[in-house]
């Protein structure tokens, strides 16, 4: 038999490493460049819209020097520059139909590139461990998908959309100044924009923690606000109306103190930003009119310079802001990206094959299993159900009942020993074909929100509305959903919440008996019904698992009496096995609980203990 290695299981699920902006940013690039001819075909628009931008002032340049009168062209007003125009006029509609064409072409790059990381995301969600989904927390973790898929269309609209299209349009106009004039036209634009870029940035990084600091206080005054008026009732039994104020006050003289140091810091960004760029215009300018005056420039050039200018400058008025939403997108996105380097801890290994099963004989050998490494639940189990057979496991809350029927569908990887299921260990097979022979009826049933018929067609999806309702007999449950108003559309709410315990118990029996698993896994199946309805649908589990390999874990002793074989867990370990009637016999830990809860009218007496089964 192949041997596997027996590993201890991991420590508690720890925050993953920073990945860093330069990470997140090649982990997204290959979702971008499945289109790589779109992108291309986009970014060749977007050098052609800012390249059509640039040649705007170039042509109003000409414009402005033909309609100027000179000695040598006196005539100049009285010929109307007709190419000129035309020329500006197209240029400004390239600049739009380029922008937009860039647009569209990019549109569906974005769209999928959401989609596939978001769908990435929710299969690897669901690949995890049952370890992992029993320590999230769900409104974070979907907040952080939500942020995520979000942040990559705002990052790349601001990058491609904004921060790449000034820096083609920089790139454009320093190259024009340097070709066509003075040096220092170009040594003043690009100083400029190198204190202008430096400060806002340094100062958008300095003013990010005021910013988070107004958001962390802002949520923890309204939280004492919602929590007082939560509990208006007790403030006024104890007259603490002025107390109250006084806390919700101290938290909104923070806010308004960080509030206020976020608009100084605002003003004074917005205040250093136009100091560099007036300082640079007035220089690009006196140089420009020195050279109209010295005769090297022309009207048309001054206009030309400070059209430049303004279009360089408008964009860049955006920086501080864009700057931070760049900042927060590929935070958002390591958030979500974090999510995929979550360690699966179980996974199909590389050569695993599909369950064949023949009879389904299910198999227990000396098996050591831990949550936690400091607190071991199972000690050296050791049993086998024969094929076709039904083996109960009794024992009092925490004793590991239920982690048999974890293990079995593989949401764990046991410490010691192997499971097997007709020769065939659990670790070899795929989790798929492994899941798809059992079928379980947990103690706590869980709902969609949902129909009923979708509930119980879930356990086989596609399953013919004649099928799903005779598995909705043998459950028991037809007759009280024909009595409903809307039938099997009727909707169970939130986790199945309009059904009552019993009925909602009764939908997962018979979403099971649709499914038609080799092996049957009862925890607890009927601890939810009533007497009447219980004795009815134990009458139909038994019929439903003569046939099949069952399982069934179980308080109340009574359900099981006819058992194959009993098992009696305690502490994790196996302290009695054989059928009923010899277990009575043997006055053990067995007929010690069957003679309280026959005492007690059949309730189940376990005694309290952590619930680690």
């Amino acid at each position: 038999m192949r041997r596997y290695s027996n590993s201890p299981p991991p420590s508690d699920s720890k925050t993953p490493p920073s990945r860093g902006d330069l990470a997140t940013l090649k982990t997204l690039l290959p979702y971008l460049w499945v289109y790589k001819w779109r992108v291309l075909l986009a970014l060749l628009c977007l050098v052609g819209a800012k390249t059509a931008n640039v040649g705007v002032p170039v042509v109003l340049k000409n414009l402005v020097d033909q309609m100027t009168i000179t000695p040598d062209k006196p005539q100049a007003l009285l010929v109307l520059p007709v190419a000129a125009l035309v020329a500006y006029g197209l240029l400004r509609l390239s600049t739009t139909v380029f922008t937009e064409l860039r647009e569209f072409l990019f549109a569906r790059v974005t769209q999928r590139a959401v989609r596939t990381i978001a769908l990435k995301v929710f299969r690897h969600l669901h690949s995890l461990s049952l370890r992992f989904h029993l320590t999230r927390q769900t409104g974070g973790m979907t907040r952080d998908i939500e942020r995520g898929t979000r942040s990559v269309g705002s990052l790349i609209s601001y990058t491609l959309f904004n921060i790449l299209p000034t820096l083609v349009e920089i790139t454009l106009v320093l190259t024009y100044l340097v070709t066509h004039y003075d040096i220092w036209f170009s040594v003043i634009t690009f100083t400029a924009l190198v204190l202008y870029i430096t400060f806002t940035v340094m100062v958008t990084d300095w003013r990010t923690h005021f910013r988070r600091t107004m958001n962390d206080l802002d949520s923890k005054a309204n939280t004492k606000a919602i929590d007082s008026l939560l509990n208006y009732e007790t403030v006024k039994y104890f007259g603490n109306e002025e107390y109250e104020a006084k806390r919700y006050d101290e938290g909104l003289q923070r806010y308004e103190s960080a509030a206020v140091k976020s608009q100084t810091s605002l003003s004074l960004l917005n205040t250093g930003q136009s100091l560099i760029i007036a300082s640079a215009v007035t220089l690009i300018l006196w140089r420009a009119t020195q050279g109209v005056i010295d005769g090297k420039m022309t009207l048309g050039d001054l206009v030309l310079v400070n059209a430049f200018m303004i279009q360089l400058y408008i964009p860049l008025n955006f920086l501080g802001v864009i700057y931070r939403e760049i900042k927060q997108s590929l935070a958002d996105m390591e958030r979500l990206f974090s999510l995929l380097d979550q360690n699966r801890e179980v996974g199909d290994a590389p050569d695993a094959r599909t369950l064949l099963t023949h009879g389904a004989t299910v198999k227990f050998s000396h098996v050591d299993f831990s949550y936690e490494s400091k607190r071991q639940i199972l000690f050296d189990v050791d049993f086998t159900i024969a094929a076709g057979s039904t083996t109960a496991v009794v024992g009092h809350s925490g004793s590991g009942k239920s982690t048999l029927s974890r293990l079995l569908y593989r949401f764990y990887e046991v410490n010691g020993g192997a499971i097997t299921i007709d020769g065939q260990d659990l670790r070899s097979l795929t989790q798929a074909s492994l899941r798809h022979a059992i079928g379980i009826v947990p103690q706590d049933t869980v709902l969609f929100n949902d129909s009923i018929e979708y509930n119980i067609a879930y356990g086989r999806p596609g399953a013919s509305k004649e099928e799903i309702v005779a598995a909705a007999r043998a459950a028991s449950i037809h007759d009280f959903i024909e009595s409903l108003p809307d039938g099997y559309a009727s909707l169970v709410g939130e986790r199945g919440l309009k059904l009552s315990g019993g009925e909602k118990q009764r939908v997962a029996i018979a979403r099971t008996l649709l499914k038609n698993p080799a092996i049957l896994i009862f925890d607890e199946a009927t601890s939810a019904l009533d007497s009447k309805a219980e004795q009815a649908i134990q009458a139909e589990l038994k019929e439903i698992s003569r046939s099949r390999t069952t399982m069934v874990i179980a308080h109340r002793l009574s359900t099981v009496a006819d058992a194959d074989q009993i098992l009696v867990l305690d502490h994790g370990r196996i302290v009695e096995r054989g059928t009923h009637q010899a277990l009575l016999a043997a006055e053990g830990l067995y007929a010690q609980m069957w003679e309280r809860q026959q005492a007690k009218g059949d309730d189940d007496l376990a005694s309290p203990a952590p619930a680690a089964a």
